[in-house]
């Protein structure tokens, strides 16, 4: 029996594999609830990001090359993080614009690279999820998501079909966090006085849950919370849409 449903192959994203798995799980959820047939490529590596910000050209060019090649065969390819889908779909096409081979190829990969929430909802069409989370939350517009690949209403409108949860916008919501990847090791006293501003808006918010589309950023900002003593609790944006209610938050254990 031929399986006619788009393959999506899932890029998981080094700090997902590392650090929050469960992401990867509530991805691969969600796009077969899509009607995805989802793969995991085995011989998936680091989008090259850090490299490529530190100006390291070279390793960039070589880990994109191994990239191209484990994700070609599928339809789509799909990541639960906005700079990573942004480093394959914008950057990899220019990373190899002069080069006869493997520019063609990198835009083709690029040109089929989505972030997870925008590619539920703009190509996949989904307009509505089956679960129930109560409480407030608010969300953060991570910066690659935001300006490189345009995540902006899809993660809220999918949310505010979640039953029992309530929006509870922050101010300057689109402001950076201060993580930046490299950004917080070059510049720390800067990151952190730019992710103390924005600990100060989201309890300002009044929601008991943050969430956002790039873990990176949701580290950042949970550990800046817990060092605080908040209360608020921080999660993954496709975790809620899953219904992952059981996992503990981010920064937390299972017994704390």
């Amino acid at each position: 029996m031929t399986d006619d449903r788009p393959s999506v192959g899932l890029f998981v994203t080094c700090l997902v594999d590392l650090f929050r798995p469960s992401v990867g799980f509530a991805a691969v959820e969600l796009l077969e609830q899509a009607g995805c047939r989802v793969e995991v490529p085995r011989a998936q590596t680091c989008c090259g990001q850090p490299a490529y910000n530190s100006g390291d050209r070279a390793d960039t060019k070589a880990i994109a090359e191994q990239v191209i090649a484990a994700f070609e065969p599928y339809d789509y390819v799909v990541a639960p993080s906005g700079s990573c889908g942004a480093m394959i779909k914008d950057h990899y096409p220019a990373l190899f614009a002069d080069d006869p081979a493997l520019g063609p190829r990198a835009q083709a990969l690029g040109d089929k690279t989505h972030e997870l929430i925008s590619f539920l909802t703009d190509v996949r069409g989904l307009e509505a999820v089956a679960v129930t989370w109560p409480g407030g939350a608010t969300y953060h517009d991570s910066c690659s998501g935001l300006r490189e690949l345009g995540v902006k209403a899809q993660p809220r409108r999918l949310l505010e079909s979640v039953a029992g949860l309530e929006l509870k916008e922050m101010a300057d919501s689109e402001v950076c966090c201060g993580f930046g990847g490299t950004f917080c090791v070059k510049y720390p006293e800067i990151s952190n006085s730019m992710v103390e501003q924005k600990a100060d808006t989201i309890e300002a918010s009044g929601a008991d849950l943050l969430l956002a589309g790039d873990l990176g950023c949701l580290l950042n900002m949970a550990g800046k919370l817990k060092r605080r003593g908040s209360g608020v609790q921080v999660r993954h944006v496709a975790e809620v849409l899953a219904g992952k209610r059981d996992l503990p938050a981010i920064g937390e254990s299972r017994g704390s």
